[in-house]
């Protein structure tokens, strides 16, 4: 019996010690796979077209768990937020952050979220919209980056509007287990609407598909986080220019050390981890050539101060 236990003991210190070092602050390996383009595509966007950022809530949770080498002695803030892009073609939605029926949406995530993360709801998108008098008709679709729950919690709110997801993400719906389980059970209510990635390489991604053939919204795969996670380059008529990536990291400290998240995080979504980290370095490498690019990672409001809070608009 003491032979147990000591076996048991010994179990744990390792299992606690590899968890730990899984915070530790190691950088990636920054590798050159892929070819950086020496200048931006370029791009014709509307004079009209139009960014606002609208904040849905927020989650606090450790900063020890967004990136490796993250403080356990501070708090991070998680944006819940949606992005409106205004465009005469047809106004998108990119995510939805919280809904109307986020408290349901949240009984339903794994205990360890509930219990390392407090959220709060500021007001769902299909709320704020309406009552800064915005035409939900111009409204074409919503543009999920991924469809983790967070991303998903308004949809039911906006009935009738397209879905739009790649192949590969709409099987993730299907077929992912715990991880789309609030997607899921949207059911038939979601119009979904398949994209496919039918243009050629953009920003070093083999891959792209310019929604209005203006070069003002690019989208590019980003396997990785989901199997059908997906970048988003956005272009204004000022030049401003903008990649929202999603989860890929959920702060900037991911992509500017280059670090990915401590297993925990990792395990908790689901992540394909090897495919993630060559997505983190290639976002470093554009970050280190393009500091003009305006990278915001979905959870990161830090960034999303870099855009007019809606009913204002960047231009």
């Amino acid at each position: 019996m003491g032979k147990l236990l000591k076996l048991i003991l010994l179990v744990v210190i390792i299992g606690v010690g590899l968890l730990a070092w899984s915070h530790a602050p190691i950088k990636l390996s920054v590798t050159t796979e892929r070819s950086i383009p020496a200048e931006f595509p370029a791009a014709q966007p509307p004079a009209s077209m139009t960014l606002s950022v609208i904040a849905t809530g927020q989650m606090q949770s450790g900063q020890a768990f967004a990136y490796r080498g993250g403080s356990f002695l501070q708090e991070s803030e998680s944006a819940m937020d949606a992005v409106l892009v205004r465009h005469p073609k047809g106004d998108l939605l990119i995510d939805t952050g919280f809904g109307r029926d986020v408290d349901a949406h949240v009984a339903g995530t794994p205990w360890l979220m509930r219990t390392l993360a407090k959220y709060q709801l500021n007001g769902a998108v299909a709320d704020q919209l309406p009552a800064s008098n915005y035409p939900m008709a111009k409204l074409k679709g919503i543009v999920l980056t991924h469809a983790h729950w967070d991303h998903v919690s308004g949809l039911p709110d906006l009935p009738g509007k397209a879905v739009w997801v790649n192949a590969a993400e709409r099987r993730f719906v299907d077929q992912g287990g715990e991880h789309s389980a609030l997607a899921r059970s949207f059911g038939d209510s979601i119009k979904y609407q398949l994209y496919e990635f039918s243009g050629g390489p953009y920003m070093g991604y083999a891959q792209s598909l310019d929604v209005y053939g203006d070069g003002s919204i690019i989208l590019v795969p980003m396997s990785g986080h989901t199997p059908g996670s997906t970048g988003i380059f956005v272009t204004l008529p000022s030049a401003k220019r903008f990649f929202f990536v999603g989860d890929l990291v959920w702060v900037r400290e991911g992509y500017e050390r280059p670090a990915e998240r401590p297993f925990m995080s990792r395990d908790l979504v689901g992540e394909d981890g090897a495919a993630v980290r060559k997505e983190i370095v290639h976002v470093h490498r554009l970050h280190n050539k393009f500091p003009e690019l305006t990278i915001v990672p979905a959870h990161d409001r830090r960034q999303f101060k870099h855009i007019a809070s809606f009913p204002q608009v960047t231009k």
